[in-house]
């Protein structure tokens, strides 16, 4: 990926080796990792304004179970597949994939689509600002007004 912007650890990390949780029973198995693990996370729906406050326990929990029950029900495969960690074992990042929004996410592309939320105990970067996606849509829409 290009970056637009200066790197930060954030980025780096971002940009790092991920594990793919393809069976539920990972994704379970990672969330209780996160749930007992003591760090303090940050949760980013990519899209919105950064978090600069890590979440409580609280709201780290019901963000878990929600985005379970999200995953469950949108992404309707007997697998799960589209949340990936740094390290299965000891996560310090993770991204999880919007169902609605998958493009080519496990395979091989020059622009992927982001992620859909991002857990991370690195302070979070603005990633619309720091990895553009393409303006594929945006050059649709003037190429309709242009005349």
């Amino acid at each position: 990926m290009n970056l637009a912007v200066a790197s930060s650890p954030f980025i780096d990390a971002f940009q790092g080796k991920f594990t793919n949780m393809l069976k539920w029973e990972q994704l379970d198995s990672l969330w209780d990792k996160v749930r007992n693990n003591n760090k303090h996370w940050y949760i980013y729906a990519v899209g919105e304004t950064p978090p600069t406050e890590t979440a409580s326990s609280q709201q780290l929990d019901t963000f878990l179970n929600e985005v379970t029950r999200l995953l469950k029900e949108e992404h309707q495969e007997d697998y799960c597949g589209i949340v990936y960690a740094d390290d299965k074992d000891d996560p310090g990042f993770i991204k999880i994939y919007d169902p609605n929004n998958l493009g080519v996410v496990c395979g091989y592309s020059s622009n992927p689509p982001l992620p859909g939320w991002i857990l991370s105990e690195l302070k979070p970067t603005d990633l619309n600002a720091a990895l553009p996606q393409p303006g594929n849509r945006k050059r649709w829409w003037q190429k309709i007004f242009s005349n």
